[in-house]
């Protein structure tokens, strides 16, 4: 996975972290260039290690992120609210470990889901989501699969 990331400005989780050992492995990519949410699987000592939620502006870019969001038309208790107030033009969330983009005009922004690159939850690929921030636009999005749930990788 590393191989993917190494030439990202930042990297994002939207949570269920799980393990230290993949911050430390994201801090030794990006050296203090990351954002990341404390996921439902998280303990304590995570979660007072980073935020449940994380709202920023980058390159004319609003983005709003946090683990447990739904998805478009079935959004987590207050998700919605919060999306019809602030308005991000991105709302970024897991939780559920199933890949899906999709604009919601509901509120006016993209959802993106990533999936999850791990080895456990109900998904049976492993994929990341890479872009380029360029003149206030997501560009070159690509979904990158990594292989099957059951195929351990290093992060």
């Amino acid at each position: 996975m590393d191989y993917h990331l190494k030439d990202c400005d930042e990297i994002w989780h939207a949570g269920d972290i799980g393990s230290f050992a993949v911050t430390d492995a994201i801090e030794a990519l990006n050296p203090n260039r990351s954002r990341i949410v404390y996921g439902n699987i998280d303990d304590h000592v995570m979660r007072a290690e980073f935020d449940e939620e994380l709202s920023w502006k980058l390159q004319g870019i609003t983005f709003f992120m946090t683990h447990i969001g739904g998805r478009p038309g079935r959004y987590a208790k207050g998700v919605r609210t919060k999306l019809m107030q602030t308005k991000p033009d991105v709302f970024i969330c897991g939780h559920s470990h199933l890949l899906l983009i999709k604009r919601d005009d509901s509120w006016g922004g993209l959802y993106l889901n990533p999936g999850a690159c791990g080895v456990h939850g109900f998904h049976q690929k492993r994929t990341l989501v890479t872009f380029v921030i360029r003149n206030g636009n997501l560009d070159d999005m690509r979904i990158v699969e990594l292989g099957n749930r059951s195929t351990r990788i290093g992060v």
